[in-house]
């Protein structure tokens, strides 16, 4: 026996040896773990969530129901999708004692910071046994998903000096968050538009916010840490944020007459088009670009603004003729949610909002099969530095 695990510790040394001298800027190409919950097929443009591609369950289903769907690995029944529902419903509101820490934070916070700061603060107010079996992560997660369009939209309001607007348990999750953000009821429409837009951002492979709180989650940390950690790491602005500047973008161009004099003049100062571009599809277009565009099409029928959806169709086919760079998700959502009067502060913490049921799910699948995770690091610093006494420094 003490042979046998000699025998694989040399093992493990070598083959970390030989790993040690490859390195690969920012993982890329690297295959770190397994998952079963989102298939991301980047090179024949295809994502499926639990086996499932997310255009069918976009057409067919609801953002409730692929929650399920993710934490549970089966798509519920009538009964089962009512009980959660209601579920998720119960658990919207916020302590009082979170409604006085995001009125009393600066009002310099953006809106992503206030949302990292409450979802931090949340593990104060429950007791964390260290229990990490999918039965009480269930309970953390669904906390989680009622709660963040609560923080979102309460912020939102306490920035503009405004009382918060309590959620309505007779709404579904994405109708909710546009009526707690508004004080009305959005149209029939307009909550299939925001529920589409958050199924489809609801999980997508390991990218780095999820990686990140999945990091987190290894070390056996709880939900609420590793959600902080996702939480930041989406504020960052190569990850989160591109939804924002995409809609920036459209609303300077103007109109689709005036597309290509603007992209041909930012491509020649080498500037980056926001929307456009994938780290994983890059010779194909994001699958879920596909479903938004025509749900894009539909709204903009309904609120009488054909002009931006020719607008955001005329920048799609110049990009795709000038760089062969085809349309993201960030980049029809952005539209999107500027119809449904999503503030532009409030872009990335929509996405934050969308895909908190994907982290959950990772975390969840982390704890059930869990590793920490420790790469290593190839040193290329100073050897053999000689030690200098401080009175003999010099500045």
């Amino acid at each position: 026996m003490s042979t046998q695990l000699y025998v694989t510790s040399v093992e493990e040394m070598q083959a970390a040896k030989r790993q040690a001298t490859q390195v690969h800027d920012g993982l890329k190409g690297v295959t770190v773990g397994e998952t079963r919950l989102s298939q991301v097929d980047g090179e024949h443009g295809k994502l499926c969530y639990r086996g499932i591609d997310v255009g069918t369950l976009a057409e067919k289903s609801t953002f409730e129901e692929t929650i399920y769907l993710l934490w549970w690995d089966a798509l519920p029944t009538a009964e089962q999708l009512a009980t959660f529902s209601a579920e998720l419903a119960e658990r919207r509101a916020l302590a009082p004692d979170i409604h006085r820490l995001l009125q009393v934070l600066p009002g310099a916070a953006e809106p992503m910071d206030a949302l990292r700061t409450a979802v931090s603060a949340l593990t104060c107010t429950v007791d964390d046994d260290g229990d990490r079996c999918h039965e009480a992560s269930v309970k953390t997660a669904m906390a989680l998903t009622a709660k963040l369009p609560t923080i979102t939209t309460a912020y939102y309001h306490y920035l503009n000096d405004e009382e918060s607007i309590p959620p309505d348990p007779t709404l579904g999750h994405a109708a909710n968050f546009l009526y707690m953000l508004h004080g009305e009821r959005p149209t029939e429409m307009e909550s299939c538009a925001m529920d589409v837009a958050m199924l489809l951002m609801a999980d997508h492979g390991f990218n780095a916010s999820t990686f990140a709180a999945r990091v987190t989650s290894s070390t056996l940390a709880d939900l609420y840490a590793a959600i902080t950690t996702a939480i930041g790491t989406l504020s960052g602005p190569l990850h989160g944020g591109a939804n924002r500047r995409a809609m920036e973008m459209l609303l300077a161009i103007g109109s689709a007459d005036k597309a290509e004099a603007y992209l041909t003049s930012a491509l020649a100062e080498g500037q980056r088009i926001m929307g456009f571009g994938h780290r994983v599809y890059r010779h194909v277009a994001d699958p879920r670009s596909h479903t938004l565009r025509r749900m894009l099409y539909k709204l903009c029928e309904q609120h009488q603004r054909m002009d931006l959806y020719e607008l955001a169709g005329a920048v799609a086919d110049l990009m795709a003729t000038k760089k062969s760079l085809y349309p993201n998700v960030d980049f029809y959502t952005a539209p999107i949610l500027y119809l449904l009067r999503v503030p532009l502060t409030l872009f990335t913490p929509v996405f934050a909002i969308s895909r908190i049921p994907g982290w959950t799910a990772q975390v969840m699948e982390q704890y059930a099969n869990n590793r920490l995770l420790r790469p290593l690091a190839r040193y290329v610093g100073a050897e053999h530095r000689a030690y200098i006494p401080l009175d003999r420094r010099r500045a």
